[in-house]
């Protein structure tokens, strides 16, 4: 229902750009503001929009670490951005402050998230890129081994004498550590909150015993960490997605239709392979979206 009241929409948007003595033209378009998080993965699918739009004659510019969440988010309802990819998880717990489900259901909170935002916002979804981004928890892979630790419910008894590190947001927000507390009924003896960059080289440096990992991360092998198994379901499912305005979406059909061809064009291995050329590699994110939408033929080399 909601892509259909949006395409009736753009079409009307359309109609309306195409209106005698009014121009057309990308070139008359105001530069397109892609934010980002603070983290590789934001970097490289914020270049595939831009790159994407830029294809189609737009002007972009893209703002790597502009903040998180809610920052993104308030800059995306303000117009101070135009784009950022989110996650559906962090949509329905985060920005629409929606209660846990009983059990996640992945289409269920992508349903949510979609209606919600653009209800409450004026947000739509441009593309659901393919593969889901989650929050998990991770610890040493020999010192789990040794333990007999695979899942989360295992540190039980180990949590109180552990640090935990985790990136800027998910020590406080509901869908991480207290949902963590509130499922499992343990804490950690401490937290350090930091960028996570610097979380994952605090893990390396045996500064912590446990971090906030992200699933994509290719520095979850790089660094010899153990992501564990949610085996109480307390997290829930992060699908990846790119956000505009219905308004931008309305005023450039051309620019919409061009992120959703990205929609499933990236599985979870495929990502893992993009963010470690940025990790490992050392690769400038806009050359590592370059090189992957060339490959997928979506834009001229």
């Amino acid at each position: 229902m909601v892509f259909l009241l949006l395409a009736t929409s753009l079409l009307v948007g359309g109609c309306t750009e195409n209106a005698p003595n009014e121009q057309n033209s990308t070139q008359a378009q105001e530069t397109v503001v892609i934010g980002t998080k603070l983290f590789q993965e934001s970097y490289i699918t914020a270049h595939m929009i831009s790159l994407l739009l830029e294809e189609e004659g737009y002007e972009t510019e893209v703002k790597e670490n502009l903040g998180g969440t809610l920052v993104n988010y308030e800059a995306l309802k303000k117009g101070d951005i135009q784009s950022y990819v989110e996650y559906t998880g962090t949509i329905y717990s985060q920005i629409l402050k929606k209660p846990p489900l009983e059990e996640w259901d992945p289409a269920v909170v992508y349903n949510e998230s979609e209606q919600g935002m653009l209800n409450s916002d004026g947000i739509v979804i441009a593309a659901r890129l393919g593969f889901e981004d989650a929050y998990a928890i991770a610890v040493d892979r020999n010192w789990a081994e040794a333990n007999g630790i695979s899942r989360i419910s295992d540190l039980a008894p180990y949590a109180p004498d552990l640090i935990m590190g985790t990136d800027p947001e998910f020590a406080t927000r509901e869908d991480g550590l207290p949902q963590i507390a509130r499922v499992y009924g343990f804490t950690f003896k401490s937290y350090n909150s930091m960028a996570p960059g610097i979380m994952y080289e605090a893990f390396k440096n045996k500064e912590v015993d446990a971090i906030s990992a992200y699933t994509t991360d290719t520095r979850n092998d790089l660094y010899g960490l153990k992501v564990l198994e949610d085996d109480k379901n307390a997290l829930p499912p992060y699908d990846t997605v790119i956000l505009v305005s219905r308004d931008f979406a309305q005023k450039n059909p051309q620019a919409f239709e061009a992120l959703k061809q990205l929609d499933g064009r990236i599985d979870q291995e495929t990502m893992r392979g993009l963010n470690s050329e940025y990790d490992i590699s050392g690769r400038e994110a806009r050359d590592i979206a370059h090189d992957f939408l060339v490959n997928e033929s979506l834009i001229s080399a």
